[in-house]
């Protein structure tokens, strides 16, 4: 008998106080040689409140990871697969914003966080830009494995410092991390972590 990964996946968005959702979630199971050879991928992005145009980053950047990460070459790693698809989606969304109204507004263009997991094997490969935030649960400990990519101005007050769209490259940040039967991992927007304890 062979070992085989197997996932269990939830997802849910709220618009809430908001006029429009500005989150874009999603997940993506393929059928074999697929799910062997490039895994299961899940993403979450939220875009950016201060812009009109953001929740087009957020579904544009979600869309395109989930589909475009299995058009790479199998002969790639998950890291230089993910990363491809995300430096081109940085590319886009930062075009679409210099070629819109919003030329010289930093926030008010197709701007938007980006959490995104492959499940690979025995492995959870993490890429990561924004403050959305990914959670690992393993037995009862809660490890926040990513970064808020924010820059404080006063304990009050901060903005992003890194983001999909904001300037023509991107740092991408990634970590790989066993797993082990039992693991849940947690994806959620600052609308969820700055809320619930």
């Amino acid at each position: 008998m062979t070992n085989h990964l197997t996932l269990s996946i939830g997802q849910h968005s709220e618009k809430g106080r908001k006029e429009c959702n500005q989150d874009f979630h999603g997940a993506f199971v393929p059928k074999e040689p697929l799910l062997t050879t490039k895994g299961i991928a899940v993403a979450l992005a939220d875009g950016i409140s201060s812009s009109d145009v953001s929740q087009i980053a957020s579904e544009s950047a979600v869309s395109g990871f989930l589909s475009d990460y299995y058009c790479t070459s199998e002969a790639w790693s998950v890291s230089k697969s993910a990363k491809s698809v995300l430096l081109a989606s940085n590319s886009w969304l930062n075009t679409q914003t210099r070629q819109s109204q919003y030329a010289y507004e930093r926030d008010k263009g197709y701007v938007c966080t980006f959490s995104g997991m492959v499940f690979k094997s025995n492995t959870a490969h993490v890429f990561h830009v924004g403050d959305s935030r990914i959670y690992r649960l393993q037995q009862e400990n809660l490890q926040l494995l990513t970064e808020d990519h924010r820059f404080w101005v006063s304990q009050n007050q901060s903005y992003l410092s890194r983001a999909l769209g904001i300037n023509p490259q991107v740092e991408i940040d990634y970590q790989s991390h066993p797993i082990a039967p039992g693991d849940l991992f947690i994806l959620a927007t600052d609308g969820v972590y700055e809320h619930v304890d």
